[in-house]
């Protein structure tokens, strides 16, 4: 689950990592004046948007006046943005957030993420921040610093200090960077997260030090320890996939026409590459689990359905927990609920498999039957074309 900046600040702020002054979120609907614009500015108005490089796209504002925040506001609410991150798709700004504007006088690059080659947290960090540390990453390696993290133990005293050392900061921002350095290895592990970055992490000409941006992404199969972010809304999701989640599906939306229904995670993936190897492409990932009942098989046709670019539909189970007459007895029902349009073709595989053949031969069901995986992706990719 990915984070908007300022509920990452939410998290900083609790973990005593400076930020900016912040005066409010306005959203869509929202009257422009509700936001209470202390002090005489300059403000900067920001677009929470899930990408990077918000402000070359116009989603970072600095106002002087209170009239030209209220423009800014007004203007970016709604407004379309398209960076070099959204590969070509366009995001709708439904969120603004005000708060202080900061005059850096040095930006830092500082992030904490998952390095599954190591199975450790890993510090990234960089003297050069404000700017892709992918493409500084490619062409100057030698100025990223890596840094190992114990999860047991975190970020301790002297790793601190030789992080702060390697980034040069100065003496009088010493302390307080390797407390912040020291926090955000808490809030990596605290949050279960897989990313925990700021950029810039900015040395003010005030002599302050302060968190600029935010982005956290945390492992959504770790949400139930963390009702706080539970509740709040995915901001990456689509309709559909909100609907799925709702319902118990795992569901993920793509870009193919093949709608794919399996049981089981490593089921789904290798549907997925068997539908991509026979020249086809499926327009999901669906994984309805091992237990399905006749409820979750209505559902998830109903759910695949919704997408307009599915063409057929590939269902692929294999029945272990639940037994493959079940699973036909299911399918024969669901399809019959729903008034299926498209092509479908099943592949069951597993106990009582040749009952469940003979189920849904006998349903009256317009459908293709295939003994195999191979066999199935083949008839999808024809039937979709």
């Amino acid at each position: 689950m990915k984070l908007l900046e300022y509920e990452g600040k939410d998290i900083f702020e609790a973990y005593k990592i400076p930020v900016q002054a912040r005066f409010g979120v306005v959203r869509i609907g929202d009257a422009v004046e509700s936001v209470k614009l202390d002090g005489s500015g300059p403000w900067v108005i920001k677009a929470q948007v899930l990408t990077g490089g918000r402000g070359k796209a116009g989603g970072v504002k600095i106002a002087r006046t209170r009239e030209e925040a209220h423009t800014f506001i007004r203007n970016m609410l709604g407004m379309k943005i398209i960076t070099h991150q959204t590969q070509g798709a366009a995001l709708t700004v439904e969120e603004v957030l005000v708060e202080a504007a900061c005059a850096p006088e040095r930006e830092i690059y500082i992030s904490v993420v998952l390095d599954r080659k190591e199975a450790t947290p890993m510090i990234i960090a960089s003297a050069e921040g404000g700017m892709s540390i992918e493409d500084l990453a490619r062409t100057k390696p030698e100025r990223i610093v890596r840094m190992p993290v114990d999860v047991n133990t975190g970020l301790l005293d002297f790793q601190a200090r030789e992080l702060a050392f390697a980034l040069k900061i100065p003496k009088e921002h010493f302390r307080n960077f390797t407390a912040a350095a020291k926090a955000m290895v808490e809030v990596f592990v605290d949050y279960d997260a897989s990313l925990v970055e700021i950029n810039p992490l900015a040395i003010t000409k005030e002599g302050r030090l302060v968190a600029v941006d935010s982005k956290i992404v945390t492992d959504d199969n770790a949400l139930f320890r963390h009702k706080d972010l539970e509740a709040k809304p995915d901001h990456e999701a689509s309709e559909i996939e909100k609907e799925a989640k709702a319902i118990g599906i795992n569901y993920i939306g793509l870009d193919g026409s093949i709608g794919c229904m399996v049981n089981g995670a490593g089921l789904a993936m290798a549907t997925l590459d068997t539908v991509k190897l026979a020249g086809g492409s499926a327009a999901n990932f669906l994984d309805v689990g091992g237990g399905a009942t006749v409820d979750q098989i209505t559902k998830a046709f109903q759910i695949i359905l919704k997408d307009a670019k599915v063409r057929a539909v590939l269902v692929n189970i294999f029945g272990g927990i639940m037994k493959c007459d079940n699973i036909a007895q299911g399918i024969a029902a669901a399809t019959k609920r729903v008034k299926l349009q498209v092509p479908l073709i099943v592949r069951l595989e597993g106990t009582n498999v040749k009952e469940g053949r003979q189920i849904l031969k006998r349903s009256g069901i317009k459908i293709e039957q295939a003994d195999s995986l191979w066999e199935a992706a083949q008839r999808a990719v024809a039937a979709a074309k």
